[in-house]
């Protein structure tokens, strides 16, 4: 039995009702259990050293590999078990051997987050104050047509590459958000990331254990230091292995849980150049920036498995506009029940927040938009008129193009 299998057995045998967890069940105890672990050599013969458990990888020899197919394939196997069983996250030192092409793709950043604030003001950011930085949401796209010449070779990384195969497999789909935070920045509260890690304890709660376990193998966490940054600057608190408590998207709100992560994370401290990946659900926030002069700049790389997604295509909101007269005569004349509208509505609109175009339709509120389920049920709840729900799901819709 893998240490993986034994944790899933050990969180199965906790709780009484079978197949889902609860934030009550949540305890410290078990997750400081997982956290003794250590990272020992044997367990990542690739890497150049282990910093507080976490493995750091040399970019210069990861290049030599490029060309064999069967050492790369070993390293990113070695990446994989990291992730997943491992400390959760890892540190290839040097992943651009090239620092003009980082400060190529700097100078477009800094440019655009000069026109975004002349032309928008203040951005809202998740888990930090509006303000406390500077975000650049899809920095991706945003470079990409503005500088494709220094995208081309920014993104043209065999290395970044690698590591996002070694987790998603091939055809994964990158997105990227760069975070700039000055000297006084606010670290982040502790939390983990897309997708579970977005939705509320209410939400989570909802979803049976197995998508606790699948939700961080659909997407793979990543920064690109823009600058260096020692431990002063803020570099991500991380607390390797914390991935592996299964009920930790329902426990990183809590207090006690909190309290533990500032108790127990590391800091790793990292060059121009140097790149961290970790598994989303691995608690982690960014830190405070103590520097005089340190303008901490990483580019934040969030990518999405090929898998996750529809079979067909699908125009749900002109559905959504067909069904609501109905639903609403029908709960009118009260020949529905809740769960029944319920359902139909679930068949109908759209139940998920992303992919969305966070500049015009941030997550006010929460860390989410409002999904098309939700303002469909919310028009009914308001007896909205037709064409007030047709009007509010046009500009949903406009809010979520790029």
């Amino acid at each position: 039995m893998t240490p993986m299998e034994k944790m899933h057995r050990q969180m199965a045998d906790r709780h009484p009702v079978a197949g889902y967890y609860r934030e009550a069940d949540c305890k410290t105890d078990d997750l400081l259990a997982l956290l003794a672990r250590k990272t020992v050599a044997r367990d990542v013969p690739h890497a150049s050293d282990i910093i507080k458990n976490v493995p750091v990888y040399a970019g210069d020899r990861l290049r030599e590999l490029q060309g064999n197919p069967q050492a790369r394939h070993a390293v990113m196997a070695e990446w994989a078990q990291v992730m997943m069983e491992g400390a959760g996250v890892l540190v290839i030192a040097g992943a651009y051997d090239d620092g003009t092409v980082i400060d190529a793709a700097t100078a477009e950043y800094a440019g655009i987050i000069a026109d975004e604030k002349a032309a928008n003001g203040i951005a809202a950011d998740h888990f930090a104050t509006a303000g406390a930085n500077d975000r650049i949401w899809n920095s991706l796209q945003k470079l990409c047509l503005r500088a494709p010449d220094v995208f081309a070779r920014y993104f043209g990384n065999p290395v970044i590459d690698m590591v996002c195969e070694a987790w998603l497999g091939p055809n994964y789909q990158m997105t990227a958000q760069v975070n700039l935070v000055r000297p006084g920045g606010q670290a982040q509260q502790a939390h983990r990331d897309y997708h579970l890690g977005f939705q509320t304890v209410d939400e989570c709660e909802k979803y049976p254990a197995h998508v606790h376990h699948l939700s961080p193998v659909l997407t793979l966490q990543g920064a690109v230091a823009h600058c260096d940054m020692p431990v002063e600057s803020g570099p991500t608190l991380l607390l390797p292995f914390s991935q592996s408590y299964a009920e930790g998207y329902l426990a990183w709100r809590r207090q006690d849980f909190r309290d533990l992560f500032h108790a127990r994370h590391i800091q790793l401290p990292l060059k121009k150049g140097d790149a961290l990946f970790f598994n989303p659900a691995l608690f982690h926030a960014a830190g405070t920036n103590f520097s005089a002069d340190i303008q901490r700049m990483a580019n934040l790389l969030q990518v999405s498995s090929a898998y996750g997604r529809a079979m067909e295509a699908i125009d749900r909101t002109a559905m959504c506009k067909a069904l609501y007269p109905v639903l609403q005569a029908t709960l009118q004349a009260g020949n529905v029940g809740q769960d029944g509208l319920n359902a139909a509505i679930a068949a109908c609109a759209e139940g998920y927040s992303f992919p969305t175009n966070l500049d015009i339709d941030p997550p006010i509120g929460g860390l989410a938009p409002e999904t098309q389920n939700r303002l469909f049920h919310r028009a009914l709840a308001e007896n909205m008129t037709s064409a007030q729900f047709e009007n509010a799901l046009s500009a949903q819709q406009a809010r979520q193009k790029p």
